[in-house]
């Protein structure tokens, strides 16, 4: 059975009804979103609760239920409220490649201001102006390659999916540090330990240490991402 989305494509696309007299509402949409997003931001996304949005701006659940009905439907406004504006594309001497790479730098600074952004946004759901915005951007940024619309569309998905992988990484790290370095910190003492049985990674993990090439995995996989899609484009005009 396909689920009912009906409430979140309300909320996320309108039209929202105005009040043609009266005062002015205590509350909005954009208030009830910003702060989920706040609850989320400090304590993730489990701790989001009707009750503590409600909590927090000072109102009743009743007030609260007369603009979003649950919690499904609030998430989906505090992603639309998170992810902001895509960023102004690059000027028309910017290549695809330059777009989409600096695309993916912008979507790696969200994830890292709001990581519950990860949990929130998989599988599927309805997106708002906001986020199907920040898809745009990136496939148009695929315009005049050669690839087809199926391509153009994969590739995006690839390149995000790299992006979030680095980033759960980073979340899953102690805050104080570089998740990338503090793997490789692990994976030294246990190479002092018993190389010799794995003597290529000792290797490695020795040569990474001393020319310091750590920390580079999202920069390293995107380019490489870009490498292969680079080819593809290539074939594609002959």
């Amino acid at each position: 059975m396909c689920a009912d989305w009906s409430a979140s494509v309300r909320l996320l696309w309108g039209p929202h009804p105005q009040p043609s007299r009266g005062p002015r509402p205590a509350l909005s949409l954009d208030r009830i979103a910003r702060a989920g997003a706040e609850i989320a931001d400090a304590e993730g996304l489990a701790a989001v609760s009707m009750q503590r949005v409600t909590g927090l701006l000072g109102v009743t659940k009743m007030a609260i239920y007369r603009y979003v009905p649950g919690k499904a439907e609030l998430v989906a406004l505090m992603v639309e409220s998170a992810i902001g504006e895509a960023p102004p594309p690059k000027g028309s001497p910017c290549g695809w490649r330059e777009q989409l790479g600096d695309w993916a730098h912008q979507l790696a600074t969200v994830f890292h201001r709001h990581p519950w952004l990860l949990d929130a946004t998989v599988g599927p759901r309805v997106m708002g102006p906001r986020e199907l915005a920040w898809m745009e951007q990136a496939v148009a940024a695929l315009d005049g390659t050669g690839l087809s619309g199926a391509e153009r569309m994969d590739a995006v998905v690839l390149v995000a999916g790299h992006v979030r992988g680095i980033a759960q990484q980073a979340r899953a790290a102690d805050p104080s540090g570089d998740p990338e370095e503090q793997f490789m910190v692990i994976l030294g003492e246990l190479m002092q330990a018993h190389g010799e049985h794995y003597p290529a990674i000792a290797a490695a993990v020795a040569s990474s240490i001393q020319h310091g090439g750590q920390g580079q995995a999202l920069e390293f996989g995107l380019q490489r991402i870009l490498d292969g899609l680079g080819l593809l484009i290539a074939q594609r005009s002959g």
